[in-house]
């Protein structure tokens, strides 16, 4: 219908004569139709909406696993060091029974240890701690020639301690303190010939590193060796101070 003033105007009834505000009414009022494919059980109750998918358990378009933040070589070197140091608390155990049932430790006429020359590579060791701490900066940064240095350096200190090591041996050797001379003597080389050849272990593993990073191997692919490298490395530098101060100043 069209008014005077020639603007369209809705009727206000339908054909069947109800008043369209109650048609409009009735069909606000009604129910959204069921999908076709809903499923109800025979109990007339409504099955519960499935659980929302976790990737397709394939490795294609789902989503991601979780990532570990612990590869397995560290964890294999964590239960390694765990190993590692109950067993060197077992010496030192046995060093301090031994030294409770001898009246005068050193015994006499028994060479005494070089606490100086020790002192001084007990810092060299230390620093080579930190030179592998700078060594994991630059891995994490991405910068080759940054860890190239630091690990060069930390093979370097860590050759000095053994080698001065090695000669205060040869020293206390042509002095008389062998393993066969005393207990003295067997505790000795046993806790401190036993660390030598951790660090002796710990050093070829780093030349190893070493040499792939230095050789152009990618830095990503290497990373879980040099941490790996790096915290063995870390193990032994801590376990000296304590067999530092229970054999040489105890």
């Amino acid at each position: 219908m069209v008014n005077a003033a020639g603007a369209l105007r809705m009727p206000m009834v339908n054909a069947a004569g109800v008043p369209r505000i109650l048609t409009m009414a009735t069909g606000l009022l009604q129910a959204p139709p069921r999908a076709r494919n809903a499923r109800r059980p025979s109990n007339g109750h409504s099955l519960p909406p499935p659980p929302p998918e976790r990737g397709d358990g394939g490795g294609g378009d789902g989503e991601p696993a979780p990532r570990r933040r612990l590869d397995n070589l560290r964890l294999a070197i964590l239960f390694f060091i765990g190993a590692e140091s109950m067993f060197f608390a077992a010496l030192i155990s046995g060093l301090f029974i031994l030294r409770l049932g001898i009246p005068a430790w050193p015994p006499p006429l028994q060479p005494r240890l070089p606490v100086g020359v020790t002192t001084a590579n007990t810092v060299v060791l230390l620093a080579s701690s930190v030179a592998m701490v700078l060594a994991g900066r630059a891995l994490t940064r991405g910068i080759r020639w940054e860890l190239v240095r630091w690990l060069t350096v930390t093979a370097i200190l860590g050759a000095i301690f053994l080698g001065v090591q090695g000669y205060e041996w040869v020293r206390l050797v042509r002095f008389g303190l062998t393993m066969s001379s005393s207990t003295y003597g067997t505790t000795f080389y046993t806790l401190i010939g036993t660390h030598a050849i951790h660090v002796a272990g710990a050093l070829v593993w780093l030349l190893v590193v070493l040499g792939l990073t230095a050789g152009g191997a990618a830095i990503q692919r290497r990373g879980t060796m040099v941490r790996g490298c790096a915290l063995y490395w870390h193990f032994v530098v801590g376990l000296w101070p304590v067999l530092f101060v229970a054999v040489y100043l105890l």
